[in-house]
């Protein structure tokens, strides 16, 4: 028995020798970039600019990918000057491939590489889908868009579009942008209006020279039987706590914010943050990120989105008071789940990292 156990040995490390997936997948993508024996891999075969700073890249992807469904976001993986980074998009379906609309950010590695430096033939890395912003049942349907929350509203539409549910499933979109040349997709949005009477769009340009107003009380005040709506925000932390205060008694809300409140520079001092699995105390500063705050201190907690959507930075709080960077919400009962990406510290903490 010793002997067949030796030889079971000898024969699976020959195996893994001979079968190795990174060496595998280096052959094979001398054939084509995109194959491999376990990565989810796309191409990009098209890139479009369609707004201001803004391009949409059509992507071709390997068998390793999982699609998803519409609405919601993939981690997608670049290199940028050989360092490996993580960003979470919404990623739009269209015969057998990918559409990833990216916006430029102000300092962003990744949203800056892939709007200037991504070139037609790259190859790029997808994670699984995630995120609970999915197409809607039977009911009337209200889309609250600011900036790139446009986006995950264009996978939803064109998902609606596919199930056929456009045709008697009423849709109120409402998009704001800075300046016209801001607007993505209008030419998508108009002729989906013009096929589908139900469908309805109005676009806001808060900037221009005859500027619209903001998200207020008059765009609710258009919206019919809101208590019979589902109704969905996606923008900036401002932009999607207002929707949530106006709108958030329709029958179903859900939201994602894509960016966090300013820092906030009264908040003065530093919190003591316990860790119960690393069995370290380490201060962090008041008013940031608990996540930004332990980096600072040489802690690196795993993170994906940094937006409060994906839950990979999710701990358990044991005690102490937080606030919520979205939508400054504060929270102090004990034995919470905390995502630390979108949550700062008031008080010391005691968290399960």
């Amino acid at each position: 028995m010793q002997s067949i156990s030796k030889r079971n040995t000898l024969l699976r490390s020959l195996t893994e020798s001979v079968f190795d997936p990174h060496a595998t997948d280096f052959w094979l993508q001398k054939i084509n970039p995109i194959w491999s024996t376990h990565r989810a891999l796309a191409k990009i075969v098209r890139k479009e600019n369609v707004a201001a700073d803004t391009v949409s890249l059509t992507l071709e992807p390997n068998r390793h990918v999982n699609l998803g469904q519409p609405g919601q976001h993939h981690p997608v993986r670049v290199k940028v000057q050989g360092r490996l980074y993580e960003r979470n998009y919404s990623l739009t379906e269209r015969d057998n491939t990918l559409v990833l609309t990216v916006k430029k950010v102000a300092d962003g590695i990744v949203s800056r590489w892939l709007v200037e430096d991504s070139q037609v033939g790259q190859v790029i890395e997808l994670g699984q889908p995630f995120g609970d912003m999915l197409i809607p049942a039977q009911s009337r349907v209200v889309m609250l868009a600011a900036g790139s929350g446009i986006t995950p509203m264009l996978s939803l539409i064109e998902g609606m579009q596919v199930k056929s549910q456009l045709q008697h499933t009423p849709v109120d979109l409402m998009y704001w942008v800075k300046r016209h040349e801001d607007a993505a997709f209008l030419n998508v949005f108009e002729a989906l209006a013009a096929q589908y009477p139900l469908f309805k769009f109005h676009v806001f340009y808060t900037q221009d020279q005859e500027h619209d107003s903001r998200l207020n009380v008059t765009h609710l005040a258009a919206i019919d039987d809101l208590d019979q709506s589902t109704v969905y925000a996606c923008g900036p932390s401002g932009f999607v706590a207002t929707a949530e205060d106006l709108f958030g008694h329709a029958q179903v809300f859900m939201s994602e914010a894509f960016s966090m409140s300013a820092i906030d520079t009264n908040e003065t001092g530093f919190i003591n943050v316990t860790l119960t699995q690393s069995n370290k105390t380490v201060a962090i500063p008041k008013g940031q990120s608990i996540l930004a705050g332990l980096e600072q201190a040489n802690v690196k907690p795993t993170y994906g989105c940094r937006m409060g959507i994906c839950n990979k930075c999710a701990c358990q709080k044991a005690t102490g008071a937080t606030k919520n960077l979205l939508n400054a919400s504060e929270n102090a009962e004990p034995n919470n789940l905390l995502k630390i990406c979108v949550n700062s510290a008031k008080s010391d903490l005691v968290i399960d990292l």
